[in-house]
């Protein structure tokens, strides 16, 4: 990698860094009627790994995930702050492990596709992205926070409440607003790449 392709892919991390920032403290502020809230800085987690590979789409993975850790340790997100209280350790190592994992697997299916079919490539790690951050999460909640979870459900089955009450609106919202969003995000990437050469 020359000079100024390392500068070209340093100066898009870093803007991608701040949007995944911006999107996320956005996202945090809207009043949502859900327990958890649905996140729009998995999009430049997913650009930056389909550009630049799975290194930096788990570097920006984990500063959405450090942006998350903030939200919770103030206690903006009332659920996580639950969780903090709980198993502080295990709060952040979800908060920080789910997106981080997200970003380097999109990063890594999007650099073994995106010589063969960009489109594809830009599909599966829309798709991925937040499968891994969703799965990453319920896996860690499960496993960490059961007897918390089993309070929130009540009366109904902890399964069910994890898939219909606890992540199911949110993780639909993500994945048709990042698959909705696939077709720009092919626009972009092409964008970046024809200015690169």
């Amino acid at each position: 990698m020359n000079t100024k392709t390392k500068t070209q892919q340093m100066v898009g991390t870093a803007v991608l860094i701040a949007l995944v920032v911006v999107l996320q403290v956005v996202a945090s502020s809207i009043p949502w009627p859900f327990s958890f809230k649905p996140t729009f800085a998995l999009i430049p987690v997913i650009i930056g790994a389909i550009l630049y590979g799975p290194a930096t789409g788990a570097l920006l993975g984990f500063v959405f995930g450090a942006v998350v850790t903030a939200s919770v340790v103030s206690g903006a997100d009332v659920g996580g702050a639950m969780m903090l209280a709980q198993n502080p350790v295990a709060t952040v190592a979800i908060c920080l492990g789910k997106s981080t994992i997200a970003g380097f697997v999109s990063g890594i299916v999007a650099h073994k596709l995106s010589s063969k079919n960009m489109t594809l490539s830009v599909i599966l790690a829309a798709l991925l992205t937040p499968v891994c951050n969703t799965g990453v999460f319920v896996l860690g909640v499960s496993l960490f926070f059961l007897d918390l979870i089993q309070s929130w459900a009540g009366d109904q089955a902890v399964g069910s409440f994890i898939v219909f009450g606890l992540v199911g609106v949110n993780f639909l919202f993500e994945v048709l607003f990042d698959i909705i969003l696939a077709p720009i995000i092919i626009r972009i990437i092409g964008a970046i790449k024809k200015s690169n050469h």
